[in-house]
């Protein structure tokens, strides 16, 4: 089954009182829906060794983003300005740019927190690398018998 949002204009004899009656409008307004824009796109990756985040940062440069770890919380930040202002005959031109985020993520126990953690910024694309444990990667596969 799909969420399709109700389009109130293919029923014309739907009146506004009926729609606001239904909440329709903001059905889509649920903080289960809700996604912050300010933030970028993640894909995390887990193999036998580390976990790798990536994040979709473009426009910001490496020395616009800081990376910290405290207390089991990696912080994601970066802030950035551009400011531009061209004169030509006697018009002036000024425009300019803000762009920030700030990403936190809670780590899990089995994150070595000891080691380097390693980052690399390459067109655009954050990825950041953070090793297990060693009690966590040695153990096996455990089978568990259904009764």
């Amino acid at each position: 089954m799909s969420l399709i949002k109700f389009n109130k204009n293919r029923f014309p004899w739907f009146n506004d009182r009926a729609s606001n009656w239904l909440d329709t409008d903001d059905f889509f307004a649920d903080d289960f829906f809700v996604r912050d824009r300010n933030l970028p796109a993640m894909n995390l990756k887990e193999n036998e060794d580390a976990f790798e985040i990536e994040l979709a940062v473009p426009g910001f440069s490496k020395n616009d983003i800081e990376v910290t770890m405290e207390d089991d919380v990696l912080h994601i930040c970066a802030k950035n300005s551009n400011e531009e202002i061209e004169e030509d005959n006697g018009y002036k031109r000024r425009e300019f740019s803000y762009n920030e985020f700030d990403r936190k993520l809670q780590l899990p126990t089995s994150i070595n927190q000891n080691e380097d953690v390693k980052a690399k910024y390459n067109n655009g694309i954050l990825t950041v690398k953070l090793l297990k444990t060693e009690e966590v990667k040695e153990q096996p596969k455990k089978i568990i018998e259904i009764n």
